[in-house]
């Protein structure tokens, strides 16, 4: 029996074939090629933070996550901020020359708007977080303190400008991250400019 054969039929059937395959190849290796991509709380995690500061009332400090650290934003008074020009022979770097700070905070108030001081919460000793401390002449910490941070691991103190005073073991003042105002209310902590301005 010599049967005939249909070679236009035999192409089609291998082209189909091989159609359906592929597609059942890429359906399975989706999960898997997906499950090696950072998930979206991982990308988050570097990217720029947008702040809304509208309700930090004067004297308070705002806590938030950026990079996996804690960035304060504190809303300064009056008060507070007249404290600070004072402070300069108490402290290891007054005039913030080492860079911790963009260069559009380096300036007594280590901000871009006086009132308004964004900083990275870490201690500059070994990576503790201090606590605020806003009040002037706490007990504890004796009449002349003008309000600021105290490290609780090992008693660095930072002023309200978050620079470290003198014979502390903290050796520079806290890091002031990249960030710029995108209204008067919100702040993008991460960014130090609009992309495209």
């Amino acid at each position: 029996m010599n049967q005939q054969v249909d070679r236009s039929k035999r192409r089609f059937l291998v082209a189909a074939t091989t159609v359906v395959g592929g597609a059942a190849g890429v359906v399975a290796l989706t999960p898997f090629v997906l499950s090696m991509m950072p998930s979206e709380r991982a990308k988050a995690a570097g990217a720029p933070v947008e702040v809304d500061i509208s309700k930090v009332e004067p004297g308070m400090q705002l806590a938030i996550a950026w990079q996996g650290k804690p960035v304060w934003v504190v809303n300064r008074t009056p008060a507070m901020l007249s404290k600070l020009p004072g402070l300069a022979p108490k402290l290891v770097d007054p005039n913030s020359d080492v860079p911790q700070q963009p260069p559009y905070c380096k300036n007594v108030n280590r901000s871009i708007k006086p009132e308004y001081l964004v900083v990275v919460g870490i201690c500059t000793h070994l990576g503790c977080s201090p606590t605020f401390r806003p009040e002037l002449g706490a007990p504890d910490l004796g009449a002349d303190w003008p309000g600021g941070w105290l490290c609780p691991c090992h008693g660095s103190r930072y002023d309200l400008s978050a620079r470290v005073f003198k014979n502390m073991p903290a050796p520079m003042n806290m890091l002031v991250p990249p960030h710029y105002y995108m209204s008067d209310s919100r702040i993008l902590v991460g960014e130090s400019t609009k992309k495209g301005a």
